[in-house]
């Protein structure tokens, strides 16, 4: 049995089935309250689970993303939204030098439990400060663990996983796939952390992308197979864990490899993966790794510029022909 619904509402329904089975489980964060968050995800959850579960924070991230930490030290699982993943700059110290270091500098007597859901991504005209995609600061820090899912099934599985896991989860939820309408199982299900998916098959080369990206890949492919050229898409839906075991079956088999994200491809995560294919699976390599990324600029506000800071199917198309030389 399967059913329809929106990437917004499959994470409603994960936090909502997470916190009706687990009464430590709470959320916090701007508007998350009356108002059921800016995007409307968590409507009716103060009501049904009361102000002692569902708190409305002050504009204050390093301040609620600290008692956050704290929360989780003492058991209780918070499940904290930023509303844009730009502001970690203002909650950095609670999250990048706390709760990610806490289990090893404990020696493993203090975990954080916690999730930050982070609404990213450029294409809604929110300008510099609300627009970025900064999974590359998060996959850098070690202790914390990064997903950034593609489809309303991945979102709702991965999100459940992610509220168990014992670990400081930064979720990476693209704000242009909040409305898109998918098909996903009914009733309860999890997708564990650390494992991607193979979301088409093909035989010429591999594109190694996630979250919105997995799309235009997708677009892309459609294009390419029209020219005799098949493309493997692997969204790899969590980052860190990496699931390095299904880049080297992709690679294996395609000997091409092409790393697709929305970031500003100047110290990219998309470097880093590049880096390891190059040191780990040159030999299977029948041309250089090629990265498309966003450009090295700051969000433009204007529709025109900011649709151009981003890869599109067009620029995949032409990545591909380059690395395949077509």
């Amino acid at each position: 049995m399967s059913k329809v619904l929106s990437i917004s509402k499959a994470i409603g329904e994960a936090l909502h089935e997470e916190m009706a089975r687990d009464e430590n489980v709470i959320i916090l964060g701007e508007d998350m309250g009356k108002m059921g968050n800016v995007f409307g995800i968590t409507v009716g959850f103060q009501k049904e689970f009361g102000e002692h579960r569902v708190y409305d924070t002050p504009i204050s991230e390093s301040g609620f993303c600290g008692m956050a930490v704290g929360a989780a030290m003492r058991g209780i699982r918070p499940v904290v939204e930023l509303m844009y993943d730009d502001f970690i700059t203002v909650a950095a110290d609670p999250i990048i030098n706390q709760a990610a270091k806490m289990r090893y500098m404990t020696g493993g007597q203090a975990t954080v439990p916690m999730v930050l859901r982070l609404p990213m991504g450029a294409g809604r005209r929110n300008a510099g400060q609300h627009s970025q995609c900064l999974e590359n600061i998060f996959c850098h820090t070690p202790g914390l663990k990064v997903v950034a899912p593609s489809t309303a099934a991945d979102a709702k599985g991965l999100l459940k996983s992610a509220v168990r896991d014992d670990d400081p989860v930064m979720f990476m939820e693209h704000k242009l796939l909040y409305a898109k309408k998918e098909e996903l199982p009914e009733g309860e299900y999890t997708i564990p952390l650390g494992v991607a998916d193979v979301k088409k098959e093909g035989t010429d080369l591999t594109i190694i992308t996630w979250s919105r990206q997995v799309y235009f890949a997708l677009e892309a492919a459609e294009e390419l197979a029209k020219v005799g050229i098949h493309v493997e898409v692997l969204d790899l839906r969590t980052l860190v864990p990496l699931d390095w075991d299904a880049i080297v079956k992709s690679v294996s088999k395609t000997h091409n490899v092409i790393v697709l994200s929305e970031e500003v491809k100047r110290g990219s995560y998309a470097g880093e993966i590049s880096a390891q294919i190059a040191e780990e699976l040159f030999d299977e390599l029948d041309a250089p790794v090629e990265r498309v990324c966003g450009l090295n600029i700051v969000s433009p506000f204007s529709p025109t510029l900011e649709d151009e800071n981003f890869p599109h199917p067009a620029d995949i198309v032409k990545a591909v022909k380059k690395v395949l030389n077509k």
